[in-house]
C-alpha cells in the first residue's frame, strides 16, 4: 500500500531507484520474451517438418513390413528380428537457448550396413533388409522428433514464466511503487508548504512584537 511508505527524502530516493531498476528489468524481460518467442517459432517450424517426415517414414516402414510378411512369411520376419540384440547408443547433451536448457540428442549405431546387421544375410531377403533399413531410419526420426518436442515444451514453459514476470512488473510492481512514490512526494510537498506557512506566520508574529 502507498500509505505504508514513510514520507521521507531517503524513502523518495529509494523508490525512484527501485522504479528505475524495475523498469530496466521489465525492458530486459520483454526482450527475452520476444527472443524466446522467435526461437520457439523456429523450433515449431522444425517440428512440423520432422513430424511430416516421421509420418511418411512410419507409413513406408509399415508398408515394407507388410510386404516382407506376405512374401517371406511372418515367421521369417520374426526370427530375423529376434536375432537383433544390440541396442542403439543415445547420448543427450545440453544446449542453451537464451538461458533455457534444452536437450540435444545424438544417436549412433542405428543405421547399419547389411553385413553389420546381426541377423546375417543368409537367412534374410531383400524385402527384410529393406524393412530393417526403413525401421532404422524411422527410429532415428523418432529420436529427432523427441528432441524437438522437448525443446518446444521447455521453451514454452520459459516463455510463460517470462510473460508472468513481465505482467507482474508492468501491472502490479511498478504501478504500486509509483503510487508509493506519488504518496511520498505529495506528502513531502504538503509538509514543506505547511512548514513554509508556519515559518511565515512565526515571522509575522515576531515582526508585530
Amino acid at each position: 500500500m502507498a500509505e505504508d511508505a514513510k514520507p521521507t527524502r531517503s524513502e523518495e530516493l529509494r523508490l525512484k531507484e527501485q522504479i528505475e531498476l524495475a523498469e530496466n528489468g521489465h525492458d530486459i524481460l520483454e526482450k527475452k520474451r520476444d527472443g524466446l518467442i522467435h526461437e520457439f517459432m523456429q523450433v515449431i517450424d522444425d517440428a512440423k517438418n520432422v513430424n511430416e517426415e516421421l509420418a511418411n517414414l512410419f507409413s513406408e516402414a509399415r508398408t515394407k513390413l507388410h510386404k516382407a510378411k506376405v512374401y517371406d512369411g511372418e515367421a521369417s520376419v520374426r526370427s530375423n528380428a529376434v536375432a537383433v540384440q544390440d541396442e542403439p547408443t543415445i547420448r543427450s547433451e545440453k544446449q542453451n537457448i537464451m538461458g533455457v536448457v534444452v536437450p540435444e540428442i545424438e544417436s549412433t549405431e542405428i543405421q547399419k550396413e547389411i553385413l553389420d546387421r546381426e541377423y546375417g544375410i543368409a537367412g534374410s531377403t531383400s524385402r527384410i533388409d529393406a524393412t530393417a533399413e526403413k525401421h532404422e531410419e524411422l527410429l532415428e526420426k523418432i529420436i529427432e522428433a523427441a528432441e524437438t518436442q522437448t525443446k518446444i515444451l521447455n521453451l514454452l514453459e520459459e516463455i510463460e514464466k517470462t510473460k508472468r514476470r513481465v505482467n507482474a512488473l508492468e501491472h502490479k510492481t511498478i504501478p504500486e511503487m509509483k503510487d508509493s512514490l506519488d504518496y511520498v512526494s505529495q506528502t513531502l510537498e504538503e509538509n514543506a508548504r505547511e512548514e513554509t506557512f508556519r515559518m511565515k506566520k512565526i515571522k509575522s508574529m515576531s515582526s508585530q512584537d
